[in-house]
């Protein structure tokens, strides 16, 4: 190396660097366009995902709270527990046929946890949604047991939580009005048409009450209303109190 000039040392420097640049040019064309439905494109750093979430059915289900079109409610399409305890998740669109409202606001997807998914030590979610990805966690399930096909309840943050319920899935109750008094939560659901025809079927339904007026002091909700599910109301913990 000494023996050489510094005009020769620029110059095989300045063909290494082309050399360097055209392997790099070659690498990106052979490159795979995108790396999956639902995954991030190989060729190009992904999207940040705004993502939340809070427990639900004792433990067994998360709330996973993204934004976007209220009308369009992305579902888990793929839920894997990886080797280090953490879950990934990947989100799909709604059906094709689901109109869109032209709105930007929170919405709920319903999330059942994995087998071997320890509730009591905490979790890690890393989520997936088109080019989007993003991860949050949450503390360890402190709350009691919950029976199957019972309501439950989860904080997300301060003034919002997830409610759980169970019953046809044509049906699910649509949130009227929260109120608040002292540690408890009232959620009043809209009452249905009474001629509306509701499928026979047993499927769990997640949706987000919002207040101000609420934090996450408070530990536990009052549900009525919704036509004849909840005429007698009925009082679950919240999660995350």
């Amino acid at each position: 190396m000494t023996s050489r000039t510094p005009r020769v040392l620029a110059l095989v420097a300045l063909v290494g660097a082309g050399i360097l640049a055209l392997s790099g040019c070659a690498t990106s064309a052979a490159a795979p366009a995108s790396s999956g439905a639902g995954s991030p494109s190989s060729g190009a750093a992904a999207t940040e995902l705004d993502v939340d979430a809070g427990w639900l059915d004792g433990g067994r289900s998360v709330a996973l709270v993204t934004y976007g079109s209220s009308g369009c409610v992305p579902t888990a399409s793929d839920v894997t527990l990886q080797t280090d305890g953490s879950v990934a998740v990947t989100l799909a669109d709604a059906a094709e046929d689901t109109v869109c409202t032209a709105d930007y606001a929170p919405r709920v997807s319903l999330v059942t946890l994995p087998e071997g998914v320890d509730a009591s030590r905490g979790l890690d979610l890393v989520v997936t949604y088109k080019d989007a990805r993003g991860d949050t966690d949450l503390d360890a399930y402190a709350g009691g047991p919950v029976e199957e096909y019972t309501p439950s309840a989860g904080w997300i943050d301060d003034g919002t939580f997830a409610i759980l319920t169970w019953g046809s899935s044509t049906c699910a109750p649509r949130v009227q009005d929260v109120a608040v008094a002292g540690d408890t939560v009232t959620v009043a659901f809209v009452e249905p048409p009474a001629d509306k025809a509701c499928t026979m079927d047993m499927a769990p339904r997640a949706v987000l009450a919002t207040t101000p007026d609420a934090s996450d002091d408070a530990t536990q909700v009052t549900l009525t209303g919704g036509g004849g599910e909840f005429a007698t109301p009925v009082t679950v913990p919240i999660a995350g109190s």
